[in-house]
This record gives structure tokens, C-alpha cells and sequence, in this order.
């Protein structure tokens, strides 16, 4: 059994599903040559009719290199019927609520590996809120998107409470979705009509 009180450094054998060996030396790698730390992500999406769309995420660039994922992986997103959609997939609202979900959970793995922190359950729950009286172009008072975030993370795991709350902590304040979300990124939209 590990103990909460490990040191990052002491943790180097795999522990919650997640390499820390990799971990280590990705960390080792990107902080002896920082250019390896430069990643592009990309998704492809078509329209399918109505509100209905498809996303293919097939590769990405880092490390050096190209690099192509096992699978591509697809998406489909739709609205429901109540917002003029068929329900074909999670309307891209939903997609963020995951997307911020899974990037702290995978966080949390990866933290608490470092640590050397067993971890028996992480759950969480995230719910936002929206006026559509923005996006129907009703008001100019009310934003288009989410006017509030909620999450919530139950964890448990082999160390103190305090211990577990900081591994949410650091992986709340390490998440690259969190931090988009928070303090916003330059969105460049180009067009090629025909």
C-alpha cells in the first residue's frame, strides 16, 4: 500500500491505472527540452442537415512529431427536439460540460499517482446554466453561452481528506480546459464560401 505521505519522486511504479514512469520522464523530457511540450490538436467537422453535425479526431502533432490516434475517434452532436433538433447526439454545450469533467478526473489520476495516492473513486457531477434569450438574439443583456459552471468532485482514495482535496486542487488549477474556460483563448474563424 502507498502512503499520502510519498513524494512525487518516490512514486515510480504504475499506481491508478497511470505510468508515473511515463509521467516522470515526459515531465523530465519536456523540462530539459520545453519545444517538446508544444502540442496542435485538431477535429474535422461536417454538417449532416438540421442542427445535427459529425467531428472526426483522427491525429495531432507534439513531441516532436505527427502523431496518429489507434482509432478516429467521432462525435455526433444535434440539439433535442425542444431546440429544434432530432436528438441525434449531445447538443456541443454537453461536450463542454465533458470536456471539463474529464480533463480535471484525468488530472486527478495523474496527480494523485505522482503523489502516490491510491485512489478507490472519483465521481463528479457538472451542470451549467444558460438564458437562451441570448442566443435567440432576444437580449442583448444575456450571454449566448453558460452563465455559471457548477462541478463537484467525491474522491476517495488512501490518504487524508486534506491530501485528496489538494489533488482536486492541483488538478483543477493544472487543467488546460479549466484554464480556457476561465481566462478565455483567441478564437480566429476564417471562411471559404462557394
Amino acid at each position: 500500500m502507498t502512503t499520502a505521505a510519498a513524494t512525487p519522486r518516490q512514486a515510480r511504479a504504475p499506481l491508478n491505472g497511470v505510468n508515473t514512469p511515463a509521467l516522470f520522464a515526459t515531465i523530465d523530457a519536456v523540462k530539459g527540452a520545453p519545444a517538446l511540450g508544444a502540442f496542435r490538436f485538431r477535429a474535422q467537422n461536417r454538417w449532416v442537415s438540421g442542427t445535427c453535425s459529425e467531428t472526426a479526431i483522427e491525429s495531432f502533432s507534439g513531441a516532436g512529431g505527427e502523431h496518429q490516434h489507434k482509432t478516429v475517434f467521432r462525435y455526433t452532436a444535434d440539439h433535442p427536439a425542444v431546440l429544434v433538433g432530432e436528438d441525434r447526439g449531445a447538443i456541443p454545450v454537453e461536450f463542454l460540460l465533458h470536456a471539463l469533467a474529464s480533463c480535471i478526473c484525468a488530472g486527478i489520476g495523474n496527480i494523485a499517482a505522482a503523489r502516490g495516492v491510491t485512489l478507490t473513486s472519483v465521481e463528479s457531477t457538472i451542470e451549467g446554466d444558460i438564458d437562451l434569450q441570448g442566443i435567440l438574439g432576444l437580449s442583448k443583456d444575456v450571454r449566448n453561452g453558460y452563465q455559471q459552471l457548477r462541478m463537484r468532485v467525491a474522491i476517495a482514495g488512501d490518504a487524508p481528506a486534506a491530501v485528496l482535496e489538494g489533488v482536486v486542487e492541483q488538478a483543477r488549477a493544472r487543467s488546460a480546459v479549466y484554464d480556457v474556460l476561465t481566462n478565455g483563448v483567441p478564437v480566429e474563424l476564417t471562411v471559404a464560401a462557394a
